[in-house]
């Protein structure tokens, strides 16, 4: 335990992604929490760390001061120390670490176990840890065992725990294959409780997380592939609901479960350095400002060691904001390369190991945290005043097993600031400020240790009690006080009580405004087709597409771009120069639920057959999903990935953003889509070579069974004054 926060290592204003390239060259499905002793710990899956080093960490653990300079600390497990049920040479991926009831809980993904012949069937297995650090205990089944499909098995991979605020716990898992779970733990978080709900639709989800925030419950997601080297697309999207078990549906809507499934973009690659943006954990600083770490790919280097070897995917940190209700990765604007901004580890107002600076009778120190023995309060000389976040660490410590259980002699601990106290009992959270009074219950008291934070904005003051600071609340109360919030800062206790981590922070003023996205402006070329338009370039002609009735009509074509066959027709057109947008409307009747691989019709920015980025409305096993793919060349391969742009309809709006970047001088390409052609959904950036000079055109290909045509009704470009580029 320590008294405070440790002293930040890095005081400067800024930092640079990626924060893990002090002691890794790739640290993927980053996890994080922040330890009772103050320092924060982040955990990643089993990968070597460095490039040359040739062999795997078992989940590898990394602290920090500041969330910005980290330094390895070890491995969770040793080469030999497996779970028991884990067939040999078993991997460990996607840890998730959590403090539950006294100790830390992480959770992970085991790819192979000795229940089954299979060589993948994947299960959730735990662990459990007196420190952050360890050392970690198996448990000696896993908490999710494989499952079967046919002859194969669901992926059971990558859990999220959430804890409500009736205190029932539950843990969210699945991928690709299968789709996205939760199912209820039973209370020590080790075991499940009836049966699993699916939460999204499979082929589109992994990587899940959830957090409670204004009443709702949302469910952030990584989709598209995690590893595809230079063509990584992976991007983080949400929906939300009032349930921890759903149904979640995004900013449009649109169920997270269904065909054209749903899903509001939270982080997406913006055409700088990093690319494959995904698989985050978020946290709260001490300001009250949301931030997310997450795993990103250099596009110049995206591999460890050797091209298609192991993907190296280093962890980024970047301020997570809420727009409108709902999240955003820098209001929009995507992953840094440098920030001006840090994390606040370090609070104005701050406890030191001798309380110096703080007076009051009846406190001491004892092993490393501040305990009180009576009832009084330990008050700092400094006051505080304005908007803050305050919050400590604390906990119920009776002297007797009868007191640890019931907490019956009715003691407290809390936080008082200006005329309010907030205090936590066995009863509940209570804050009372002048003649106004309220308590909410919570869940299993606070005879272990517990997160305390207090948010006074204005005359409002909001208190919520946490076990990890994660974003799940186990108890919340709102008060608008009829007394001042300022004035005077004290740790109160009325019988024996233990405090840590004890700060006061300037509250973070949010950010509200979006990041800007492409604006149309004037419209400089366009084929309404109406038969006239002689502009279009055939690249192998398909003789049954035909222009009639205002709309060109294109049986979807048996053939496909990806790869080295290269059988598919393109129908092109010059771009102009600077920065413009092309937009289609596309009718496509991919039915919904049915395997229809990989029919798809859409817009192209095309260089030549193996260089391309591809954007159109595409069946990808029983979902419909926008997929905006990139094929290049890298190493002497063809390499192929994509990313996730707004779900589709049967006519679906689309739009690629041009822009030239001013320094490097590469083609960024923006995808946009809509399902009413009004409301617009913004996802990631290709990019092209300075060198290149990309036209515009239109596909429809990817299976010609069952028969269907692809109905343009429209190619129009317009100039764009809006900004296309949201890269930094």
């Amino acid at each position: 335990m320590s008294l405070l926060s440790p002293t930040p290592s890095s005081a400067g204003q800024s930092y640079d992604n990626p924060v893990s390239a002090a002691f890794a060259d790739t640290f993927a499905d980053p996890a994080v929490i922040r330890g009772l002793d103050g320092y924060w710990y982040s955990y990643g899956t089993s990968d070597p760390l460095r490039e040359g080093e040739g062999k795997h960490h078992r989940l590898p653990i990394a602290r920090s001061t500041d969330l910005v300079s980290w330094t390895y600390v070890g491995d969770a497990f040793g080469a030999d120390n497996l779970p028991p049920y884990a067939a040999p040479g078993s991997l460990l991926w996607a840890p998730d670490v959590r403090y539950l009831d006294g100790r830390y809980v992480m959770y992970f993904t085991v790819t192979n176990t000795t229940s089954t012949p299979h060589e993948w069937d994947y299960s959730i297995g735990a662990a459990t840890a007196p420190t952050p650090t360890g050392p970690w205990t198996h448990l000696s089944a896993p908490v999710v065992a494989p499952r079967p499909s046919g002859d194969s098995y669901w992926n059971t991979i990558d859990p999220a725990q959430f804890t409500d605020v009736d205190g029932r716990k539950y843990l969210y898992f699945g991928g690709f294959f299968g789709g996205l779970w939760v199912t209820e733990l039973t209370p020590d978080g080790l075991h499940t409780v009836g049966q699993p709900a699916q939460v999204a639709i499979d082929n589109k989800f992994e990587g899940s997380y959830v957090v409670r925030r204004d009443g709702y419950y949302y469910l952030l997601a990584s989709s598209a592939n995690c590893c595809a080297g230079p063509t990584t697309g992976y991007s983080v999207l949400a929906g939300r609901a009032t349930s921890p078990r759903g149904p979640f549906v995004d900013r449009e809507g649109q169920p997270l479960l269904a065909s054209r499934a749903g899903g509001t973009p939270v982080l997406d690659q913006n055409g700088n350095r990093w690319i494959g943006t995904g698989h985050h954990a978020q946290l709260t600083d001490l300001s009250g400002q949301d931030w997310m770490l997450y795993h990103a790919i250099d596009r110049a280097d995206p591999f460890l060691d050797q091209p298609y070897g192991i993907n190296e995917r280093p962890m980024l940190l970047d301020r997570l904001d809420w727009i409108d209700g709902w999240p955003a990765v820098r209001a929009g604007a995507g992953p840094s390369e440098r920030s001006e901004e840090t994390p606040v580890t370090r609070g104005f107002v701050s406890l030191t190991d001798d309380l110096s600076g703080w007076r009051g009778a009846g406190w001491a120190i004892q092993d490393g945290y501040v305990r009180h023995t009576d009832k009084g309060a330990l008050t700092a000389r400094q006051a505080v005043g304005g908007d803050v976040r305050a919050e400590t660490d604390l906990r119920l410590s009776g002297q007797s097993a009868g007191e640890l259980a019931g907490q019956s002699i009715g003691q407290s601990a809390g936080l008082r600031i200006g005329g309010a106290t907030v205090t936590v009992s066995g009863s509940g959270l209570t804050v009372t400020a002048g003649s106004a009074r309220r308590t909410v219950a919570l869940p299993g008291g606070a005879t272990t240790w517990r997160n305390l934070a207090v948010t006074v904005k204005g005359r409002t003051i909001t208190a919520e009690v946490s076990s990890s600071r994660l974003g799940d609340p186990q108890a919340t109360v709102r008060l608008d006080s009829p007394v001042p919030l300022s004035g005077t800062f004290a740790l109160v206790a009325d019988g024996v009580a233990d405090f840590d981590n004890v700060s006061v922070a300037k509250l973070a003023k949010p950010v509200t405004r979006p990041a800007p996205v492409p604006r149309t402006g004037k419209l400089v070329d366009a084929d309404e087709f109406d038969g006239t338009d002689s502009a279009w370039q055939w690249v192998r002609q398909d003789p049954d597409a035909r222009v009639e009735g205002g709309v060109l009509r294109w049986p979807v074509q048996g053939s496909d771009l990806v790869g080295t066959a290269n059988t598919a027709s393109v129908l092109l057109r010059d771009a102009p120069e600077g920065d413009y947008i092309a937009e289609t409307k596309v009718t496509l009747d991919l039915g919904e639920d049915t395997v229809r691989n990989y029919q798809q019709a859409g817009l192209v920015a095309y260089v030549s057959d193996d260089d391309f980025a591809r954007l159109s409305q595409v069946a990808i096993w029983n979902t419909r999903q926008v997929e905006y793919g990139r094929e290049l060349s890298f190493a002497g391969r063809l390499s192929y990935g994509g990313n996730i742009v707004g779900p589709p309809a049967r006519t679906t709006w689309l739009r690629l953003a041009h822009h030239v970047d001013p320094v490097s001088g590469e083609h960024e390409f923006r995808a946009g889509s809509s399902r009413d052609g009004k409301t617009w959904t913004w996802g990631g950036v290709w990019t092209f070579p300075k060198d290149t000079a990309p036209r515009i055109g239109l596909v429809a290909h990817g299976g010609a069974q069952p028969a269907v045509n692809a109905e343009f009704d429209y190619v129009r470009i317009y100039r764009s004054p809006g900004a296309a580029s949201v890269n930094g």
